[in-house]
């Protein structure tokens, strides 16, 4: 059975090791925590790279950032350090051509390529960089996204504006594992993913809008990933649908449509969730007894009074009675 969280499982920096040795760490390591492969440099320094790895259920994620340098997986190197996966690789910062047996794809931050891990490739970066790369094993690719093959590598991000959107959408979810590895759902993590790379395949590989991976499941994989920011920043006062439509890389108007779909609005969305959450503290028998305007401000209201205004609203009861010890006489609410 899958974790249900998805977690760090490795970490690595090349300015651990003289500059002769960075090279020779950094094959070292990818062998072991993600594909077999050599490296080259030619900055005066040497390679500075590092590289964070998270795994969540099936799949797993690196983080790498680096100065200018080319990675190469030669023929030799995939029959003696094979692998069977399809890797997804966001590049967020820098620019690198990628080459293969057919040719060359350039890339650009923003951009997101598919490819084999079965086929030689070499992939190169003329300055700074940082990708995002998940690894998914090839039968778990194949299940999700049938009949795209990847027998080339393959670029999206710069089609149709839905393309461009589903690639935004990736972007704000990976990032966002990145960062809080521990508070993510890992199972769900990987469904959206892999959701979304249905959603990319089907069309610009199939050639067509697959039927069973069209709106509905399009929605479904926002709807997720704008719940996920959502909850992420509910202390925030400033967070509103511009900013997580933002977040998710799509339209006000859309992200108000997505959750239309479910019977609600963003703007409820968020509040019924800031309300939830400061109940979940202000009944929480293993917190000391809280400050109702601590508590108010934590989960991002403007005021202790509008605090109190809405908490009654929804609860039919004020913070103050909410928290109230067995037994205690009734806390004071401040109006």
């Amino acid at each position: 059975m899958a974790d249900r969280t998805a977690a760090v499982t490795s970490r690595v920096s090349t300015r651990s090791v003289a500059p002769a040795d960075r090279e020779s760490l950094w094959e070292d390591y990818n062998s072991r925590a993600l594909v077999g492969l050599t490296c080259s440099s030619y900055a005066e320094e040497g390679l500075l790279a590092t590289q964070v790895n998270v795994r969540f259920a099936e799949l797993r994620m690196a983080d790498i950032a680096g100065n200018e340098h080319v990675i190469e997986r030669p023929p030799a190197t995939c029959r003696a350090l094979p692998k069977d996966s399809v890797f997804a690789s966001l590049l967020l910062a820098g620019d690198g051509v990628f080459y293969h047996r057919d040719g060359s794809v350039r890339v650009a931050p923003g951009d997101l390529l598919l490819y084999d891990t079965r086929r030689p490739y070499l992939f190169g970066f003329s300055s700074s960089m940082r990708q995002l790369l998940v690894d998914i094993p090839r039968e778990l690719f194949t299940e999700h996204c049938p009949g795209a093959a990847v027998s080339t590598p393959t670029r999206f991000g710069r089609g149709a504006a839905r393309e461009a959107g589903n690639t935004a959408t990736l972007r704000s979810l990976l990032l966002g594992l990145v960062r809080e590895p521990h508070t993510t759902d890992a199972v769900a993590a990987r469904d959206t993913v892999l959701g979304l790379l249905r959603l990319l395949t089907a069309e610009r590989l199939t050639g067509a809008d697959d039927p069973a991976a069209g709106s509905a499941s399009t929605r479904a994989a926002r709807s997720a990933l704008a719940k996920r920011y959502i909850d992420h920043h509910l202390h925030d006062p400033r967070l509103d649908a511009g900013r997580v439509a933002g977040a998710l890389g799509v339209s006000v108007r859309h992200l108000s449509r997505i959750f239309t779909a479910e019977g609600i609005t963003p703007a409820r969305y968020i509040l019924t969730r800031r309300l939830e959450s400061a109940r979940a503290q202000l009944v929480d028998p293993a917190s000391p007894t809280p400050n109702i305007a601590d508590v108010a401000h934590r989960w991002g209201f403007s005021s202790q009074s509008h605090f109190t205004r809405v908490f009654r609203e929804h609860f039919g009861t004020t913070p103050g009675h909410t928290r109230r010890p067995a037994g205690a006489a009734p806390a004071r609410d401040a109006s």
